[in-house]
């Protein structure tokens, strides 16, 4: 009896590792660390001894010349990494759209205004900073727009336990469409030339793979070469191939129908519960962009050689440099409390009773870290390892910082206060 229970185990095993595995990387805190952790990693090595060798690795190409595949790793991982986390966010704004948040255009209303403003505000002040700056400088105008979800998420869920749980709905759903804005602003403002041949070629492994997941079909070996092939045309296209993610992501189903759906458990009668495929893809995929697209892509993006004191002081001097802190740290807490507080004076729009003009401007300053797609944007607008996209970085990490520190500590004050709220009338009752 004791040997088909120990094979039972044995192989029900990797699917209780993988399980675990799952359960913890959709720790909004796990994200955050592991961006934080390939973010240090990446600063270390390039202003070590390793230097040569964290160059060597970045600047290694490989690919299919004739695709314009020809690519450096660190640009493998921007185009190609990137990719699966720009799916996973194709998916959950879908997921938005269709059965979440912004489903009910009044509930949605002021984080989308938010949003906005959270993205011009630090445009024309990044613009107003490099006005003397030539031309070239003001090509990097939306590099201060954009929100990290995966670390400003994390600051919430380490310090902000014991805050209204409105104000996560908040960020996410300000950032759930800066993420939109963002993919706007890529296809349009950073797309030099598009081939419309290969942009016409993408159509047909997206219609297959569209055909395949309203059946309801999730057989990898069928999907993935579909979705590769769609991100090699795009890519080919001119277009940036992490647009191919969102565009695979749009398609998926988010309702579930006869054809397509996925069995998630039982009710309380014993009937059985279903689910779209585009939850059921975003929890799947949004380990591989969790665990190791997002991190590999800062590990190879965030890694700037400071050149010490005197390097420091030239990227501080650069409007550049000043444009991307003062907009990421200034300018997304300004534009996203100006316009919620002008869009909150409508009547049919007010702010959720909850939340507090404190708890919002915290999370205003935690909207300005921006990483993953601001590097990004960087590397686009000014070319990757040029002096300006070094100085991009510093920018972005110094103030992605910065604004991480004031909205955190602002946040943990509240948090404080919430929590010994909470404890008075614990004792109360």
């Amino acid at each position: 009896m004791s040997t088909p229970s120990l094979r039972s185990r044995v192989r029900r095993a990797p699917h209780e590792i993988w399980r675990g595995i799952r359960s913890n990387a959709r720790s909004d805190v796990l994200g955050g660390s592991l961006l934080l952790a390939a973010t240090l990693a990446a600063l270390i090595l390039a202003n070590s001894p390793a230097a040569g060798w964290y160059e060597t690795v970045r600047d290694a190409t490989f690919g299919i010349p004739e695709l314009h595949l020809d690519l450096s790793v660190g640009a493998w991982a921007a185009d190609g990494l990137l990719a699966i986390f720009f799916f996973v966010v194709g998916l959950e704004l879908k997921e938005e759209f269709v059965t979440g948040r912004l489903r009910n255009p009044r509930q949605a209303a002021l984080p989308i205004v938010a949003a906005v403003g959270g993205v011009i505000v630090p445009a024309v002040l990044f613009v107003l900073i490099n006005l003397g700056s030539g031309a070239d400088a003001l090509h990097g105008w939306a590099i201060p727009t954009a929100t990290d979800i995966a670390f400003a998420v994390a600051v919430i869920a380490v310090v902000g336990r014991f805050l209204p749980a409105s104000l996560r709905v908040f960020l996410l759903t300000l950032a759930i469409i800066d993420d939109l804005i963002a993919i706007t602003i890529i296809a349009t403002f950073y797309t030099e030339a598009i081939s419309l041949p290969w942009l016409a070629l993408a159509l047909l492994p997206l219609a297959g793979f569209a055909l395949l997941v309203q059946k309801g079909v999730r057989a990898w070996w069928l999907l993935l070469p579909l979705a590769i092939a769609v991100w090699v045309c795009i890519h080919a296209a001119g277009i940036h191939a992490t647009v191919a993610g969102v565009l695979l992501g749009f398609v998926v189903p988010v309702v579930p129908t006869r054809s397509a759906r996925v069995r998630v458990g039982e009710d309380a009668s014993g009937e059985p519960v279903y689910d779209g495929l585009a939850p059921h893809f975003a929890d799947r995929w949004g380990v591989v962009a969790t665990l190791f697209a997002v991190p590999v892509f800062a590990f190879f993006a965030a890694g700037v050689t400071i050149g010490g004191m005197d390097g420091l002081t030239s990227a501080l001097s650069d409007p550049l440099t000043i444009g991307i802190i003062v907009g990421l740290v200034a300018g997304k807490p300004i534009g996203i409390l100006a316009t919620t507080y002008l869009v909150s004076r409508i009547p049919t729009l007010r702010l959720d009773p909850t939340l507090r003009w404190p708890d919002l401007t915290g999370m205003a300053f935690l909207a300005g870290i921006g990483f993953t797609v601001s590097l990004l944007v960087g590397e686009l607008a000014y070319g990757s390892s040029s002096v300006a996209d070094e100085h991009v970085k510093i920018g972005v990490l110094i103030g992605s910082l910065v604004a991480a520190l004031l909205g955190g500590s602002l946040l943990a004050r509240r948090n404080a206060r919430a929590r010994r709220g909470a404890s008075v009338r614990s004792h109360e009752s």
